[in-house]
């Protein structure tokens, strides 16, 4: 502990705060307790949060107060809370411990200095923890009236992982945080003082934009690093009529500017917001994000601040959280599997911060240097930008990715900052891999393997592939085959094509559904042809059944294909079974003929049937287009890294986007 330094003010790196709503779920991410109760209740949500053991509090009319096995607080505001006399409250959290891992490897820092105001008599005690999850305590003082306590904290035991965080311990009396900030060591320069634009583009979700908006704008911290905030509006329902509009405005001081334009996806409305940061020339970020999140706004600041420090300039992304049930990680590290080539997450996936506290969770202390970062929150250095280019022409899916490992090949690396997230809708009740968004997965990941695998002929992709092809087949989705097939077919046409691409293809991809019985969502009885209810029969196993495996796999595989190739439907002019989509697993869907199966958001259902030619020629042509472009590989990747500048630069995309100088 150090006497507080008063030479030279200290930049501010990340303030300790707490929710500015109250809702219950997101609670455990900013205060390590295990049950929280309340005096009010604000809303519906009361009744899942007692159900849980919380109880809603209305942190503008009144304190929420805070309960643990060993604590109770009372949360005063933004910055502030009490401990009661004999209680602890700790800061071990998401929101709140500092990850000085990260810092420590990205940045120009050698160290942080923790500074907590506080009021009353009790104890600051600090601790840390090292990759492994071993938690050390490192410091700690006692403080009585009004006092102000500093930490000086080197970075000498963090090279593979490490938090730092502090605890609160009153005494004989409440002892209260007034505010608490980790700073940067006297002397400490950032490496830049940009500030940035933050981009956001949106398809008819005007209510979710404008609560985006005004949470940016009601947070005068984040939006003093803020140059301007430009809304991409690709939808028929323009943001501008929603009524949410003029107070967002109004929230952002003028900051906002709304771009109208065709809809040509994520990676058209992205590089929208990139192409006019560049030419605007006043910020030195953009920062993207989904219209479809919440934002913690202490995290924006997080992130331009990380990147001002780091040692060269770095995207620095956001985790995702679940809108849905706040305390729940649900995207924290995320890279490349190269053999077949697929993204997937190097940590486990929905981490509930209410089952395990940052202390409890021992995987989440060690650093994860990652591939990329989704654009639910990204903060992109323009100059990055003007080096590299754009995103890829793809519409959606993998622009993202590739963008990373594009800016990786130019030494650019991308960080995922722990204490820097959006609460984003997660794909839990999703699954956009058979929908119209299958030829958009299929396409781009072929693209970006193309432009980025290190494996010979792209490794086991194509063996993913033509594995997925045949699930999809024995499960009787044919149409999403037929989108994976046109999805070959168009990377084999070349990259000279992907712009004019974007203009049409989602309505082509929706067309090519006409033609597929189990494309269409049925959401009600009416949608069904006609048959006798009774017929239907409902199959629910209930158990987790992991499938044919071995010896037993092989004989069973070859079964079900002679059975789908050869032999001939029974009963397909009306379903004979219904499978919820838990039960609708690859090797259960190929015992019926017909069969509704639930789709994984529950709103509808689809139906699948049988049709043994369409099998044969689509199995056949998945042989054929899975082979081609995996002999094809060199000339394909070559012809592809070739365009990739072109394709990707300002003034091919500003032509795109008809903004031509």
């Amino acid at each position: 502990m150090t006497d507080p330094i008063e030479a030279e003010p200290l930049t501010v790196l990340q303030r300790v705060v707490f929710p500015v709503h109250g809702d219950p779920q997101a609670l455990p991410l900013y205060l390590d307790a295990e049950t929280w109760s309340g005096t009010d209740s604000v809303d519906g949500s009361s009744q899942l949060a007692r159900a849980r053991g919380f109880e809603m509090g209305n942190l503008a009319r009144r304190p929420l107060r805070l309960t643990s096995r060993t604590s109770v607080a009372l949360l005063d505001g933004r910055r502030g809370l009490t401990v009661p006399a004999g209680r602890s409250i700790s800061l071990a959290t998401y929101f709140n411990a500092f990850p000085a891992s990260y810092w420590n490897t990205w940045t120009t820092l050698d160290g942080v200095v923790l500074r907590v105001g506080t009021r009353g008599s009790g104890r600051v005690v600090v601790f840390r923890s090292n990759a492994r999850g071993v938690v050390q305590r490192v410091d700690g003082i006692e403080v009585s009236g009004e006092a102000v306590s500093e930490f000086d904290l080197p970075f000498s035991s963090f090279i593979d992982g490490g938090w730092l965080w502090f605890d609160l311990v009153a005494g004989d009396e409440p002892l209260s945080l007034v505010e608490a900030d980790w700073l940067a060591r006297p002397g400490a320069t950032p490496r830049t003082t940009g500030t940035a634009t933050v981009s956001i583009t949106t398809l008819n979700r005007g209510d979710y934009c404008t609560r985006l908006l005004r949470e940016i704008g009601n947070d005068p911290h984040a939006l003093a690093l803020i140059d301007r905030v430009l809304v991409v509006d690709q939808g028929t329902q323009r943001i501008r009529d929603d009524g949410g509009f003029p107070a967002a405005e109004q929230s952002l001081g003028g900051r906002l500017e709304v771009i109208e334009q065709p809809n040509l996806g994520g990676s058209g409305g992205f590089s929208r917001g990139m192409l006019e940061t560049v030419r605007d020339g006043r910020s030195e970020y953009v920062l993207l994000l989904d219209d479809d999140v919440e934002v913690e706004p202490e995290s924006i600041r997080r992130a331009i601040t990380f990147g001002n420090f780091c040692n060269r300039p770095t995207i620095v992304g956001g985790h995702m959280l679940d809108m849905y049930d706040k305390s729940k990680l649900h995207a924290y590290a995320e890279g490349i599997h190269w053999g077949p080539f697929m993204w997937g997450p190097f940590t486990p996936d929905r981490h509930d911060f209410t089952d395990s506290n940052l202390r409890q969770t021992q995987w989440i202390h060690r650093r994860f240097d990652v591939d990329y970062n989704g654009w639910w929150m990204s903060l992109i250095p323009v100059e990055i930008i003007r080096e590299i280019g754009l995103s890829l022409p793809v519409f959606i899916k993998w622009d993202d990715a590739e963008y990373s490992l594009r800016a990786r090949d130019h030494g650019y690396a991308t960080v995922s900052l722990p204490g820097a997230a959006v609460w984003h809708v997660s794909w839990v009740d999703k699954d956009d891999t058979h929908d119209w968004q299958a030829f958009f997965h299929a396409r781009n990941r072929l693209v970006v393997a193309l432009l980025h695998s290190p494996m010979k002929r792209g490794g086991k992709l194509w063996r993913s592939n033509l594995a997925s092809d045949l699930k999809n087949l024995l499960t009787m989705d044919y149409y999403t085959v037929a989108m994976k097939h046109e999805a070959i077919r168009n990377v084999l046409s070349g990259p000279e094509q992907l712009h004019t691409d974007m203009v049409d293809r989602l309505a082509r991809v929706r067309s090519l559904g006409a033609h597929f019985t189990e494309a269409r969502v049925l959401r009600s009885a009416e949608e069904l042809p006609r048959f006798p209810a009774r017929e239907i029969r409902s199959v629910t196993t209930g158990t987790i059944d992991p499938g044919p495996r071995g010896v037993g796999f092989v004989r069973w595989l070859l079964g079900v294909v002679w059975r789908h190739t050869m032999t001939k439907p029974r009963g397909t002019d009306a379903p004979k079974a219904h499978l919820p989509y838990q039960d609708a697993r690859w090797f259960q869907v190929p015992e019926h003929d017909s069969v509704l199966i639930t789709n994984a958001e529950g709103s509808g259902v689809t139906w699948h049937v049988r049709d043994r030619r369409r099998f044969r020629r689509m199995l056949a042509d998945s042989i054929r287009l899975n082979l081609r472009y995996r002999r094809d590989w060199a000339a394909l990747s070559k012809r592809y890294r070739t365009a990739l500048p072109h394709i990707t630069s300002m003034d091919v995309w500003a032509r795109s986007l008809g903004r031509e100088e």
